[in-house]
């Protein structure tokens, strides 16, 4: 199980290497939300190093470990593989990347300018992530998991900790569910503080699959955000986490996803991937109602995307 001094150690380890993103607190009416007034807190984790959260995770990963002469490996949809490259190249060593066909041209792009050696194979990431372990078996590189690993668990559960400090504990957060690295960290910091709502695709439900099963079971993967929550199963830390420190879901259309994200460069100027519109999206679809005076916080997790798409 991840503790909070697990995460405290991940704070330290990469506070050198990583940015205190920024907290807007906006009244509800200012995002347009209908209804009983409450605060937003928006938390532009997409600010952060590599365009994404990812970012924690992976510098705690390599800082936390001896790095071999063949350097890291990892198989990503993209932001887990962006981060990787990013720590790598910092720290100044080799990066290999397996990513699925349908990683977005902008994160492939980013890629290759962090030098990262990048391998195309698989249609979704639990593909590409087969044949990512068949090659560190081969080279025995340093593996990073996109979210199934300790070290990934405690960095984002950094997150956490930093909104704490930035503003306290919400009544309410939301965030969205891909392999679940992100949840777990942060329900791991909170520990059952505040109420926790995991927000995933229709076409990606993991968690929502995992707790009507009662334990975790593949999902087929598309649709609009395949390509950054786009895991085949939730992870079993992050499963482990969820058990401990219950968390809602709840599972979001294609639609409203892209509204969100829309909305928030038209009206905020915030760039981001679909991943990281769930959040507003859960509110502005009316998924999920927040309480007159509430304090609501909204992960916006990642900015790896192509701009031509927001308008």
């Amino acid at each position: 199980m991840i503790s909070r001094d697990d995460i405290e150690a991940a704070a330290q380890r990469i506070a050198p290497h990583v940015r205190r993103t920024p907290l807007w607190v906006l009244r509800s009416d200012e995002l347009g939300l209908p209804g009983p007034g409450f605060e937003v807190w928006l938390k532009l984790e997409q600010l952060q190093r590599s365009g994404s959260f990812k970012a924690r995770g992976m510098f705690n990963r390599l800082l936390a470990n001896p790095i071999p002469a063949a350097g890291v490996i990892a198989a990503s949809g993209g932001n887990a593989g962006i981060a990787t490259a990013t720590a790598a190249q910092a720290l100044g060593v080799r990066s290999e990347i397996f990513v699925p066909t349908v990683i977005s041209p902008a994160k492939r792009d980013k890629l290759e300018q962090l030098g990262a050696r990048v391998v195309v194979t698989g249609a979704v990431y639990a593909e590409a992530f087969a044949a990512c372990q068949q090659r560190q078996r081969e080279s025995g590189a340093l593996m990073t998991h996109a979210y199934d690993q300790a070290e990934v668990l405690a960095g984002a559960g950094t997150l956490a900790r930093e909104i704490e400090s930035q503003a306290g504990v919400p009544d309410a957060l939301l965030v969205s569910v891909g392999g679940g690295g992100l949840a777990g960290g942060i329900a791991a910091w909170f520990a059952g503080r505040t109420r926790m709502v995991a927000l995933e695709p229709e076409r990606a439900p993991t968690l929502h699959a995992a707790l009507a099963a009662g334990s975790p079971v593949d999902v087929e993967v598309s649709g609009i955000a395949a390509d950054a929550l786009g895991a085949r199963r939730i992870g079993a830390l992050a499963w482990e986490v969820a058990q401990r420190h219950p968390m809602s879901s709840l599972v979001l259309r294609d639609e409203d996803i892209v509204d969100a994200q829309r909305w928030l460069w038209q009206s905020l100027k915030l760039a981001v991937e679909p991943a990281a519109a769930l959040p507003l999206a859960a509110l502005r679809s009316g998924a999920w109602q927040a309480q007159a005076g509430q304090r609501i916080c909204l992960v916006l997790c990642g900015a790896n995307v192509d701009p031509a798409t927001l308008i």
